[in-house]
């Protein structure tokens, strides 16, 4: 009896070790797991979102999406009616193609100007050399006759004839001379030639850059996505008249991530690159992994719209959280479809 005792006694003490040294030991592995594991409720999905607005004012002729639509970056969101963009781009290609005629013109002319007005140079002098030696000759003509008529060798008719050749000669030289000193002005014209050339050259750039700035507008009459995501928060209806800058919608992007506000007394030792799991609460049974990207460069309170302040001298320590940006791992179309911004989820960051 006293042996069985015994026996009983040491299976109890044995068994009482054993759940001792097991107790122990969960509580080793808690503590430590806790030591290496760091978690917060104050956590959410943040992500990209877009508002849609035109760049051009006008009438919405088509609306290609409904809410919460899932589009592609590049696809038509809705679609302003083009019909008055589409007469401006008429009317500047029209201007354009008017302003590069008249350049031509402009351009023959200068081109034309710049041969024949030093041609006229050198016939305005030839004129002058012949109308020069007209001249000498009626004029030596002259000053004969009048000695013949002094000695009554001619007629009062041909001493008439003479003075009246050298008179027209003379004038002809005049007349050269005016010829050749308008022509000498060839390089002004020239010049203005050249001038209103270039004046035309400014008018086909302005035409172009009116035409190119039709076609954008003519172009932004469509509202494309500018990356993938879901539709949300559309406002407006088929036949509504928006001005340039209207909301339309929101376009909220896959690219999601968690801002995660931990206290300042659990950032000892978490560092970027460290795994992170994630827990959503709208979604209890679907967890993601993430890792730990970047710290905010000071307090959520420092950065809100009324920080806090202290003039009073009752100054009370509180706690601070500071944002921890949390990347998320890879994950389905069919998961991206059912997160969005501002859903509540609890990031656990195990520190390496």
């Amino acid at each position: 009896m006293i042996t069985w005792i015994k026996n009983v006694n040491k299976k109890t003490l044995c068994l009482t070790i054993a759940i001792v040294i097991l107790i122990i030991s969960a509580a080793t592995v808690y503590i430590h797991y806790s030591r290496q594991s760091i978690s917060t409720d104050d956590a959410a999905i943040d992500g990209q979102t877009v508002v849609l607005s035109p760049k051009v004012a006008g009438y919405i002729k088509t609306i290609y999406v409904n809410d919460n639509q899932t589009v592609k970056a590049g696809d038509i969101i809705m679609q302003i009616d083009p019909k008055d963009y589409q007469l401006q781009v008429n009317n500047a290609k029209a201007a354009l193609s008017a302003a590069k005629a008249a350049l031509a013109a402009a351009q023959d002319n200068a081109a034309a100007t710049s041969i024949t007005a030093p041609a006229k140079i050198r016939s305005a002098q030839e004129k002058i050399n012949s109308a020069q030696a007209s001249w000498e000759k009626a004029a030596a003509d002259k000053q004969r006759m009048q000695m013949l008529i002094n000695s009554d060798a001619c007629s009062q008719e041909q001493y008439d004839q003479s003075v009246a050749a050298e008179k027209s000669t003379r004038a002809s030289l005049q007349q050269a001379q005016a010829d050749l000193s308008s022509a000498s002005s060839a390089s002004h014209v020239i010049a203005n030639a050249e001038d209103t050339a270039k004046q035309l050259e400014a008018q086909v750039e302005k035409a172009q850059v009116e035409l190119n700035q039709a076609e954008t507008n003519l172009q932004n009459t469509k509202i494309i996505a500018p990356t993938d995501g879901r539709i949300t928060k559309k406002s407006v209806n088929e036949g509504a008249y928006v001005e340039a800058g209207t909301q339309l919608c929101s376009l909220v992007s896959f690219d999601l991530w968690v801002t995660a506000n931990f206290k300042e007394s659990q950032l000892k030792g978490m560092k970027p690159g460290d795994k992170v799991d994630i827990s959503i609460d709208a979604y209890p049974n679907l967890k993601l992994t993430g890792k730990v990207d970047s710290f905010q460069a000071g307090t959520g309170s420092y950065f809100s719209l009324f920080p806090a302040e202290n003039a009073t001298g009752n100054f009370v320590k509180t706690t601070q959280r500071i944002p921890v940006k949390i990347l998320l791992d890879q994950f389905s179309d069919s998961t991206a479809v059912l997160l969005g911004p501002g859903m509540s989820v609890e990031p656990t960051v195990h520190i390496n």
